[in-house]
């Protein structure tokens, strides 16, 4: 794909996409004589992969999706405005975003807060 663009290009541009291209060919020949990712970069996938299936990650999905259909089926319901039919769904997917948005908000803060109290309550079961 980069080729085509540096073909079509003038002659100025041609030198600037040509030094990208070999630098972005040295970086894919230093990674393939690897033999593949690191560890590193395997321990990081694999560290994703279970935040992803974590009960915290599922619950906050759950509240956001939640949250963005009320706030899809309050404006649906509730939205007889005079505008058009294209901007009231664009406003709607807007404020169903908000709202999702601030539902996990809420959630992790809500978390958080139990972390911390737990945490001083540990603390101070260890002093006493």
């Amino acid at each position: 794909m980069a080729k085509k663009a540096t073909s079509k290009g003038g002659s100025g541009t041609k030198g600037t996409k040509r030094s990208g291209d070999s630098s972005s060919r040295a970086v894919a020949r230093a990674g393939g004589s690897s033999g593949g990712r690191s560890r590193s970069q395997e321990g990081m996938g694999e560290a994703f992969i279970k935040l992803l299936q974590s009960p915290l990650v599922a619950e906050l999905v759950a509240v956001a999706a939640t949250a963005a259909l009320a706030s899809l089926a309050e404006h649906g319901f509730s939205s007889n405005s005079g505008g058009s039919r294209g901007k009231r769904a664009g406003k709607a997917v807007k404020e169903a975003g908000k709202a999702a948005a601030a539902a996990v908000g809420r959630r992790l803060s809500n978390e958080i807060e139990e972390i911390r109290a737990a945490a001083k309550e540990s603390k101070g079961g260890a002093k006493g």
